[in-house]
């Protein structure tokens, strides 16, 4: 064997790399299959990919020591607005208001550019002597046996560990080389994704448009800017997506708004297929999935990234518990108290923000006065708009210890 490690990773986008850490930081010995290479992880340039991190999801930066690197790079969220409307008609009267002065803990969340998360999250694994990163490599075959799994690499290279962890996205091969189905649709949409400089500033707060087509988030990063995902039927996202930038802004104008002064463009241009996809499993024999290789939700609340670091933080303190115990890391029991922990949170998510975007992804008149009534009524129950809060901060539910900012 080339390649001997507890744990064998395959992804390296952030949930895996985000992983490994958390292992390596307890005491296990990681090996992570990334199918690109370093420099194409580590490419500074802007493609307006952003995240919006949830407090718990800071809190495990924090106790994986990440912090105070990311910190100077990210923007608090402060509030976050959400409204119903048309394109070019402005937001109905109705609307939702999270202020994070009504939560103890502070900030509910904070927006972290893709490029600067990616960058920190791969620098920290070179410094750790418990993580062997192999890149670029594609695993060609997966097997699974009594005491432990082993894969082979396009080039011939073996690794072998104790238990296999698939990071590997919505295409999963670690899933699909398992057995492992999924369920899922296509929504008909598409996410585009770009970031805009604007005159004004956004004093910290996110708003979340709902139109007719679908959403559009408006997001602060870091100084007058804000990163922007908008949802279009995907027939007229393809003929936005291929449009000069002059006419992108002009179509994106009339859904923007004028409320931060003129926009411009700032960094690329991208934009994905939106759709749900889960799998039938989040486990197999020595085999776990997490992010989205587990279950791909819709864009709409940002919670995409939240909830695989949530997985991240679950599955390393079930290995770390079944260590402590004397247990196999890679038994069937230890892994199905992981797919417990997080099965029913995930796909409950998911479906949950299904069911939010068919309710607001259309013009029904009917649906429009329904909904708008109900973004004001909560509006109005200062209890129910604190648990909406903290569940977006992620502070409901069984938290693992991450995710509370302790170690592993």
């Amino acid at each position: 064997m080339d390649i001997r490690a507890d744990v064998l990773i395959v992804g390296g986008g952030l949930n895996g790399p985000a992983l490994a850490l958390a292992l390596a930081q307890a005491g296990f010995t990681v090996a992570l299959v990334d199918r690109l290479a370093h420099e194409t992880r580590l490419d500074p340039g802007f493609d307006g990919r952003a995240y919006a991190l949830a407090l718990a999801s800071r809190r495990l930066f924090e106790a994986l020591g990440l912090w105070p690197v990311l910190a100077p790079e990210s923007q608090p969220i402060l509030d976050i607005h959400v409204t119903d409307g048309r394109p070019g008609e402005g937001a109905a009267p109705w609307f939702l208001h999270f202020d994070h002065a009504e939560i103890e803990e502070g900030p509910m969340g904070h927006m972290l550019e893709d490029r600067h998360l990616r960058r920190v999250l791969l620098a920290t694994m070179q410094a750790e002597p418990g993580i062997a990163q192999i890149a670029p490599a594609e695993v060609v075959v997966q097997e699974v046996g009594p005491a432990g799994v082993t894969l082979t690499l396009g080039d011939g290279r073996r690794l072998e560990g104790r238990v296999l962890v698939g990071a590997d996205g919505r295409g999963s091969g670690t899933a699909a080389r398992a057995g492992i189905a999924r369920t899922g649709w296509d929504y008909g949409q598409t996410g585009l994704v770009c970031a805009v400089e604007h005159e004004l500033p956004h004093g910290g707060c996110a708003h979340q448009f709902f139109m007719p087509a679908g959403p559009l988030a408006i997001l602060p990063l870091k100084g007058n800017r804000s990163s922007i995902v908008w949802t279009e039927r995907s027939a007229l996202a393809a003929e936005v997506s291929a449009m000069s930038d002059a006419d992108y802004l002009a179509t994106l104008r009339p859904r923007f708004g004028d409320f931060l002064g003129a926009i411009r463009l700032a960094g690329a241009r991208s934009s994905y297929p939106l759709s749900l996809s889960i799998a039938h499993s989040f486990v197999a024999p020595r085999l776990a999935l997490l992010g989205d290789a587990a279950h791909g939700v819709h864009p709409i609340a940002g919670q995409g990234l939240n909830l695989g670091l949530r997985d991240v933080a679950a599955l390393a303190e079930v290995l770390l518990e079944a260590r402590r115990r004397g247990e196999d890391i890679g038994a069937a029991d230890v892994l199905a108290r992981y797919q417990r922990w997080r099965r029913w949170d995930a796909v409950s998510l998911a479906l949950g923000m299904d069911a939010v975007n068919r309710l607001f992804s259309n013009d029904n008149p009917l649906l429009r006065a329904v909904r708008d009534l109900g973004l004001g009524a909560v509006n109005a129950l200062p209890g129910v708009r604190r648990r909406f809060i903290r569940e977006a901060a992620g502070l409901s539910g069984d938290v693992p210890r991450l995710m509370q900012g302790r170690g592993p």
